[in-house]
């Protein structure tokens, strides 16, 4: 059934020009479509509102409408009442072009309960309204449509916002380790140069330490590459003679001292001297990837087939394996081959991860001490898996790619999903190619030469200290040390 609706408005006064009710864009559409012919303007004279979703329900309302848009924000809420939110508007734009619009009736919700306004079906962001104006009006917002989307597009603003992240299922999926990174870094913090601790060494000082655990690492085997370095900012509370020692950083002209200094202070409102610690963390990586071996154990074995040292560096590394049983478990996971294939290379085979924990050296005091893992421990901890029968999950560092796929092939070992730009690095390749001017480029390594080592480093063990432990390793032979 179909209703005509008209009735005429109100004697205006003759002062001034009726009203007419029109259309305000109040939400534009995610494409800007609101701008193009065939969408629904600010300034558009309403014509007709055509509501229903069927032709037996359809009810017309032509203008001028009663009360303008008062009546027709009455006649929208009992519409929507009565659960029928299916409306089309039909416009007047210029004399006589005509344009329509399939909508709903939804509250808006930032108008009041009582106010409603219209989303296109088409693109649900595009939201409409009602305003009454005079027709003159209405004429000049339509004539002044170029400089209006203009000025749209001045005032157009990028939003952002929190978009919640299932984080613990994409550290299960992508990180072979779960929960644990394939970021390699140790912290090298400024060295103090008097006993107690007052006056430290400067930035260089401390960059230079840097680039020789690096090159030392390199030259006695150790698989790795550079791949960044960066200073890193450590706050802690000074006094006495270490706050009277430091550089001031109280105001702006003292900027120009804190280049090259590694330990600079300042009061806050409470007057505590407050010191900042330059220190230094170096980036690295294995050169090709981390291979997982695992060490699958018996009821009958009574060794592991392999034995661990420590270089000065912080290092632990595989020192020998067992020659003749080919049914120890160092033989049966392929731990062995491997060893031989490092040491036929001039590598060390570094161990990075036991138990999916890693054991690299991670800090260096301002001591200058190493703090790394020690292997009586870790000597313990591998036999008390042998005891167990629980199965050793190990990951090396790989210098060769070919050798990797190899092993990962062989059944043998898993090779860990890893991170292309950082862990599939080629040999050769040490970052020759920036990826941007503020990546320092390494210089290149003794240890990434062949010719080099090819007369058999000497694998210097460090025995004495771990960070700033006191304990110390008592010297033994290699057989001592077997597992």
């Amino acid at each position: 059934m179909t209703m005509d609706r008209s009735s005429q408005s109100n004697a205006e006064s003759p002062s001034r020009d009726p009203k007419v009710l029109s259309i305000e864009c109040l939400k534009g559409s995610s494409k800007a479509d609101e701008w193009t012919a065939d969408m629904l303007q600010t300034g558009d004279i309403v014509e007709e509102l055509r509501i229903g979703s069927s032709a037996n329900s359809l009810i017309r309302y032509k203008s001028p409408f009663k009360n303008g848009k008062n009546g027709v924000q009455k006649i929208l809420q009992d519409t929507y009442k009565k659960k029928e939110t299916s409306i089309l508007i039909r416009v007047r734009r210029g004399p006589d072009e005509l344009s329509e619009l399939q909508a709903c009736i939804v509250p808006n919700d930032a108008g009041g309960k009582k106010q409603y306004v219209l989303r296109s079906i088409g693109d649900p962001n595009y939201v409409v309204g009602f305003l009454d104006r005079t027709e003159a009006e209405c004429y000049e917002l339509q004539a002044s449509r170029t400089s209006r989307m203009v000025n749209a597009l001045t005032r157009s603003r990028l939003q952002d916002g929190y978009v919640s992240y299932s984080w613990e299922r994409r550290m299960q999926e992508f990180l072979s380790v779960p929960n644990s990174s394939n970021f390699l870094s140790i912290l090298f913090l400024p060295k103090a140069s008097d006993r107690v601790a007052s006056r430290y060494n400067d930035l260089e000082d401390t960059l230079a330490r840097a680039n020789a655990w690096l090159h030392a690492s390199q030259a006695c085997g150790v698989p790795i590459v550079f791949m960044n370095v960066q200073t890193e900012s450590l706050l802690t509370k000074i006094s006495g003679e270490t706050a009277s020692s430091t550089v001031n950083a109280g105001s702006l002209s003292d900027l120009s001292n804190l280049a090259n200094a590694s330990l600079y202070g300042f009061e806050d409102y409470h007057g505590v001297d407050i010191g900042v610690v330059r220190a230094v963390r170096l980036w690295y990586a294995p050169i090709v990837a981390e291979l997982c071996v695992e060490i699958k154990l018996k009821e009958g074995d009574t060794k592991l087939g392999f034995a661990i040292s420590r270089t000065e560096e912080g290092f632990i590394f595989i020192s020998s394996v067992i020659d003749g049983n080919e049914n120890d478990p160092a033989k049966r996971s392929g731990l062995s081959s491997l060893y031989r294939v490092a040491t036929d290379a001039s590598k060390l085979l570094v161990v990075s991860r036991v138990s999916n924990q890693k054991v690299l050296p991670w800090m260096v005091s301002s001591t200058g001490a190493i703090r790394c893992y020690d292997t009586v421990s870790l000597s313990q901890k591998l036999s008390l898996h042998r005891h167990t029968r629980v199965p050793i999950i190990m990951h090396v560092f790989m210098w060769d790619r070919s050798i990797t796929l190899g092993f990962s092939s062989g059944g043998n070992t898993r090779q860990r999903v890893a991170s292309p730009t950082v862990l599939q690095l080629a040999p050769e390749v040490q970052l020759s190619r920036l990826p941007n001017e503020s990546q320092l480029q390494p210089l290149p390594s003794a240890a990434s030469d062949p010719g080099a080592i090819s007369e058999g480093p000497e694998h210097r063990l460090e025995r004495d200290t771990a960070g700033e432990s006191s304990f110390r390793f008592h010297e033994f032979s290699l057989s001592s040390n077997w597992e």
